[in-house]
Parts: structure tokens; sequence; C-alpha cells
């Protein structure tokens, strides 16, 4: 007989039926042992963020939130952790006594694929380029102050630098900003040591191969290959996904809401078997 059910946590989004949070969650669950723990999807707008999470029976230790209620995890939370503040959303509600509290793990996730990329601690004068200026930029603009890049040029279609630049003034990082014209685009590469890209890959149409000089970060994991992900393996950079990205951040989650050090192989290894399956149509 399994052993009831004592802990739980989810991940709220809207749309969330094909998240893979529960399956990565879930495996770490199994790998250490915690047969009471669940985790499972909430659907949940931005407006329903505050009474789903205030509404939670005291078994919830914890909830991932994807879009759209990651602003509004914010609003719901006593605490604070000072990167969710700098960056301006939480991924990540924790039960605390008395309340919540939000933190934005997202920014790990891109760290973990800073360093699958080899692109940590860079050298002097090294820069990184960042394609976008949504929501996903503000986590990989803190993750890479914090691996080191004091520039970072931003490739977008309209200048959006009076809403990074306090980010980018606490990180001291020195933006620049330019369009995602083909020129433009070579000259930005020419000195980065790193791309990384939170547009859909619609948005990249025919600056792939410009854009792919230098090992690249894709935060799209489905489908994949992307087709900057093809360019960067045709121009023989290396390249990692958002599925990288996605394990990251689930890491510390996990860690954050069981008190346990998260089993990192086993929970990677849950969402490769996952994405490999979907891909397959099995």
């Amino acid at each position: 007989m399994s052993d009831p059910i004592r802990h739980r946590a989810a991940v709220l989004g809207r749309p969330v039926e094909h998240s893979l949070s529960p399956v990565i969650h879930m495996a770490g669950y199994r790998a250490i042992g915690l047969d009471d723990w669940c985790y499972t999807r909430i659907d949940c707008g931005a407006d329903d963020v505050r009474r789903i999470v205030s509404d939670a029976p005291a078994e919830f230790a914890g909830f991932s939130v994807t879009m759209p209620g990651k602003f509004a995890a914010l609003d719901v939370a006593r605490e604070v952790t000072p990167r969710a503040a700098a960056i301006g959303s939480a991924n990540t509600l924790v039960r605390i006594a008395g309340g919540w509290r939000a933190d934005n793990t997202d920014c790990e996730g891109v760290s973990a694929a800073l360093g699958d990329l080899g692109v940590r601690n860079p050298a002097a004068g090294e820069r990184a380029v960042l394609v976008g200026a949504g929501g996903t930029a503000r986590p990989a603009l803190w993750a890479l102050g914090q691996s080191g890049y004091r520039a970072v040029t931003v490739i977008n279609r309209s200048d959006r630098s009076a809403e990074l630049a306090p980010l980018a003034e606490t990180l001291g990082i020195e933006l620049h900003w330019t369009v995602p014209d083909r020129d433009r685009v070579r000259a930005a590469v020419r000195d980065a040591a790193v791309v990384i890209s939170t547009v859909p890959a619609a948005a990249l149409d025919g600056i792939e191969g410009d854009l792919a000089r230098v090992p690249v970060l894709d935060v799209i994991y489905d489908p994949w290959p992307t087709p900057l992900a093809r360019a960067a393996a045709g121009n023989g950079v290396p390249v990692v996904g958002g599925d990288v990205m996605l394990a990251g951040q689930a890491l510390s989650q996990f860690e954050q809401f069981t008190g346990e050090p998260a089993p990192r192989d086993a929970m990677r290894a849950a969402l490769t078997d996952a994405l490999r399956d979907r891909s397959s149509g099995s």
C-alpha cells in the first residue's frame, strides 16, 4: 500500500496541460524516496493566482509559476528574494510562516545552460548577445551579470532600453541596442562569447546563420532542433536548448519546496525521456 500524500506542489499557468514540470519533480520524489509527495498541474490565469495560492491547503509546500502568472506571483508574496525583486517577476512560491516567499529560479536555468556551453566567467572585454527584451530576457540578463558579463548587446525590433536599464544598472552591465538587421547582427556577434535567444523561432527568420557564430542558448525546447540550433550545428558551434534551462530552474524549486538536495541526474533524465517520447509521438 502506497504512503498517503502529505505534501503537494503544483505548476500554475495557462495553458498548462503540456507542462513537463510534473515529470521533472515527480522523478525527483521517486529518486530519493519522497513517496508522500505529489506534484500536479493547475490551470491558472493571472487573475486567479491570488485566490488559488491563498486558498491552498496546508499540504501545499510550493508552486511553480509559469505565464501568465509570473508578475502576479510577486504580489501575493509576503517575502520576495532580491533577485526576484530585481527581475520583476517570480516563477516560484514557497510556503513560509505566515505566507509565501517569491523567488525567480529561471536565472538558475540560464546559468546552467551557460555552464553547459562553457561560457561562464568570460574573459575581460567579452560581451554577450541577448535576442529579445521580453519576460525571459530579464532572468537571462541576471544570469549573464552573475556570470561576469559586463556588456550585453540586445537585439530587438524596438528599443526597450528603459525597461531593462534598472536591472542592467543593478548588475553593472552596459547595455547596447540594435535591430535584427543582418549586418548589425553580424557586427554584434563578432566579439561576443555567447548568444541567448529568448524569442520564437519565426522572429529569427533569415538571421539564424548570422547569430549562430558563437555558442548559442535557444530557450525553445519543443520542437527541437530549432532553425537556430540547426544553424549552430552547421557552423560547428555548441548549442543547448531550453530543456537545460527548464531542468535547471526546476532543480532549485525542488530543493526549496522539499528541503532536500535535488537528484539532478534523475530529474534531467526524466525530462530527456519525456521530450524524446513527445517528439516520437509515443
